[in-house]
């Protein structure tokens, strides 16, 4: 049996007229491209090339072998393109849901990786509002879906043959307008300060954030201002215009579009999670392997 890989080599030889040519087209050394040559002559049992000082030409066992070998190596690159079709890697379509943070500072990357390796995939963005995601992968809607929880909070649990698998944690911290009085200091400051400030909320139409606002009243803190959208862009905005502070996760601060000063708080049990929902081993192949790409670049962007 033939070595496809030293076919191919003949045939390139065959394209080019020169073994330096094919070595370099090949990414060989011309000398470890004339070895490769030599053993597929001894495979053969004839010639198969003559070597002159403008090349090399091919004998007629060497055309009738070339002829041959561009056939096979045809059928190999073909079943090697339906058999990425078969696994949903080559052509296809893959849905992800996101929410608007991961969905603007951490998805991008990820996708851009995915379609390096998958150029034929055809990708599909749909944004859900936590936790919507998890009911667009249970009904089918997406392929899987980036979604967040809160603390102090208590999270449903996930439906039957949905997973929903945690990738990155972080704090909730206290957004101020700069040089604002509770921005001083560079310790944590306790929740109890809270107590009397005009908080900047968004809870009445976020349901995750219930948890949090609650354990904030519970310390005295109030909404003051209510942001009917559950976006962060809008709450950053109205901190840093001085019309309150917010207790919003560290990512939302840190890449703020408006200025902001930035305070850790005491407890620091104000978390939010950031998790990717799934179907587990029903996942197909190209949500398998974005789910590999997410693990590792959320693993990255904690440590970071």
């Amino acid at each position: 049996m033939y070595d496809p890989t030293r076919l191919a080599a003949l045939v390139t030889v065959a394209e080019t007229g020169s073994i330096t040519r094919a070595a370099a087209h090949l990414g060989y050394t011309a000398p470890a491209l004339s070895q490769q040559l030599a053993k597929l002559e001894r495979e053969a049992g004839a010639t198969l090339l003559v070597r002159h000082h403008r090349g090399a030409r091919l004998t007629a066992a060497g055309e009738l072998l070339a002829g041959r070998a561009r056939r096979v190596l045809d059928e190999l690159d073909q079943a090697r393109h339906e058999l990425a079709q078969l696994a949903g890697l080559s052509g296809g379509r893959l849905r992800v849901g996101t929410f608007t943070t991961a969905g603007v500072h951490l998805l991008p990357p990820v996708l851009s990786a995915f379609r390096r390796a998958h150029p034929e995939v055809e990708l599909a963005v749909t944004e859900y509002e936590p936790p919507g995601g998890i009911a667009a992968v249970t009904a089918g809607e997406v392929d899987l879906a980036l979604t967040h929880t809160y603390e102090p909070a208590v999270a449903d649990p996930p439906p039957p043959g949905v997973i929903v698998e945690p990738l990155l944690v972080e704090e909730l911290v206290l957004a101020t307008a700069v040089g604002h009085r509770l921005s001083e200091g560079s310790g944590r400051l306790p929740v109890a300060e809270l107590a009397g400030r005009p908080l900047i909320s968004s809870a009445p139409a976020h349901p995750p954030r219930r948890g949090v606002e609650s354990a904030l009243a519970a310390a005295g803190a109030t909404p003051a201002v209510v942001c009917e959208s559950p976006g962060y862009a809008l709450v950053c905005a109205l901190v840093s215009a001085g019309l309150g502070v917010a207790v919003v996760p560290e990512m939302v601060a840190s890449l703020s579009a408006t200025p902001l000063a930035v305070r850790r708080l005491e407890p620091a049990e104000f978390r939010r999670t950031i998790s990717v929902v799934h179907r587990g081993d029903r996942a197909t192949a190209a949500a398998a392997t974005l789910l590999a790409l997410l693990r590792s670049g959320f693993g990255r962007a904690a440590a970071s």
